[in-house]
């Protein structure tokens, strides 16, 4: 399991709710966003008009080009165009609240996470989501089409996500960065993870910052996800000697630890380095509780995954599907 497939996955489940009226606790979003495309705007709302996230555009998350469907499937140019529109939109509608979306994913993943250990895979699956239902070997999710998907061996990736439809479950067949199927499902974003993130920001930056330094407060956020020097050296946009010597400071500090393999250095962050990174995150969202920031990959399945459709009576009379 991992706590989510990134940003762009996010924008494309997030463009249903930016378009739709319902929702009114969304409504300052949705007016930010607004204001962040400015002469965008118009392409989004095309978007939104032309096509339908799922499953028009899954292909944008799928390492094969052979899985793009719907009208763009036989138009490149409008399938650039439609990429192009989905990125502009993740960076205005994502991207400023990505830190606090992460990491109530992150926790998600790591309350299943914790059920795997205690109660099995089997009652993880279970439980998963209402729309799943686990018949071992087999998992069957309520869907509109019928059709089954024999994993091989290959494992299946299990993702939440806070922009699917309410008891909604998307399957990826070939996820971009593994090549591997993937199952996304949603779990309830709160506003509040939506709010305007400027102040939010200011305040965890600070807090950070005075406790290492602003330019090392900016290598240790860097490095949440652990890196070689020459990742950390493109995500700060510094030299790989500025990278270096940055790392080299933290990890006398005892913030990160760095592995060597010939000549690649990875650095991952200590528990220290991770308490400063949550103390940061508590000052920015004191209100909203405690996040945890553990990172922690589950093994993958070796099983069947099948999509059954299901009449309104069908899951009515059984209960198990929402």
């Amino acid at each position: 399991m991992v706590s989510t497939l990134g940003p762009v996955s996010e924008s494309l489940f997030a463009l249903d709710l930016f378009g739709r009226q319902r929702g009114h606790e969304f409504s300052p979003w949705r007016k930010r966003v607004r204001e962040q495309l400015g002469d965008n705007l118009p392409d989004i709302q095309r978007l939104n008009r032309d096509y339908r996230a799922v499953p028009d555009l899954l292909w944008i998350l799928q390492r094969s080009r052979g899985l793009v469907s719907g009208e763009v499937a036989g138009d490149r140019s409008a399938a650039r165009k439609a990429a192009a529109a989905a990125f502009v939109f993740c960076r205005a509608a994502i991207l400023p609240y990505w830190s606090k979306m992460q990491a109530q994913l992150e926790s998600e993943r790591d309350a299943r996470g914790r059920m795997a250990i205690t109660n099995g895979v089997e009652c993880l699956l279970t439980a998963l989501h209402p729309k799943m239902t686990w018949k071992s070997p087999v998992l069957e999710i309520a869907s509109e089409t019928d059709r089954e998907v024999c994993l091989d061996g290959e494992g299946l990736i299990l993702s939440p996500s806070l922009f699917l439809a309410e008891k909604t479950c998307v399957f990826i067949e070939s996820e971009k960065q593994s090549g591997m199927p993937a199952l996304v499902f949603s779990v309830p974003v709160d506003p509040l993870e939506l709010s305007d993130p400027c102040e939010a920001s200011d305040t965890g930056d600070r807090a950070l910052g005075a406790l290492v330094g602003a330019t090392r407060a900016a290598a240790l956020r860097a490095l949440a996800e652990a890196g070689t020097t020459g990742e950390l050296s493109d995500r700060l946009g510094i030299s790989l000697a500025g990278a270096s010597k940055h790392a080299t400071v933290l990890r006398k500090a005892g913030l990160i630890v760095t592995l060597r393999n010939r000549t690649t250095a990875l650095h991952t962050l200590t528990p220290l380095g991770m308490a400063l990174l949550q103390r940061r995150q508590r000052a920015a969202y004191q209100e909203e509780g405690e996040i945890s920031s553990a990172y922690e990959v589950w093994p993958p399945m070796d099983n069947l995954v099948r999509q059954r459709s299901f009449t309104a009576e069908e899951t009515t009379s059984t209960g198990r599907f929402g």
